[in-house]
């Protein structure tokens, strides 16, 4: 997956700020592999990845990993500093809510999906058992003719004997 310098940045920042947390716990926040982070810390150091500047991607094409952590973070932030934070990330508080309508209409649809799906396998369920009943009786019945058939000639051995 192909992240954003902007989210990039963010990530970094975050790294520095050194709150107490460790590399691998910024990256499990923000559904990273440690790895990845640290080559984006080397990155920065080297002078190729600047933290201060704008994101340089459009609100629009951030994918919905990146909308969610953004929309995280801007909880957090205090809000005499919204203004900064939004133009350092290249938004507008607008922006904001419709994120959060977007992630809770795939939430929702992700959900409805699971329900068919879970509606579904009942449904087949039901039918498999039924079916395995109605096998598990003919088998039944089959295992009793065999049995019949097989011990037929010694029932009537001692009719033929008297």
């Amino acid at each position: 997956m192909r992240y954003s310098e902007g989210f990039k940045r963010s990530v970094i920042r975050r790294a520095q700020e050194k709150d107490g947390k460790t590399l691998d716990d910024i990256a499990r926040e923000n559904g990273i592999h440690p790895a990845t982070l640290g080559r984006w810390i080397q990155t920065y150091r080297a002078g190729k990845l600047d933290t201060e500047e704008g994101d340089g991607i459009q609100p629009s094409h951030r994918n919905p990993g990146e909308k969610l952590a953004l929309l995280l973070e801007s909880r957090t932030v205090d809000p005499d500093a919204m203004g900064d934070w939004l133009r350092c990330h290249g938004l507008h508080t607008e922006h904001l809510g419709l994120w959060e309508q977007e992630l809770s209409t795939m939430a929702n649809d992700n959900k409805n999906k699971v329900d068919d799906e879970n509606t579904k396998l009942r449904k087949e369920n039901r039918e498999l058992k039924r079916e395995l009943a109605r096998k598990e009786k003919a088998l039944a019945e089959a295992a009793v003719l065999l049995t019949l058939k097989k011990n037929f000639p010694t029932l009537f051995e001692d009719d033929k004997g008297v």
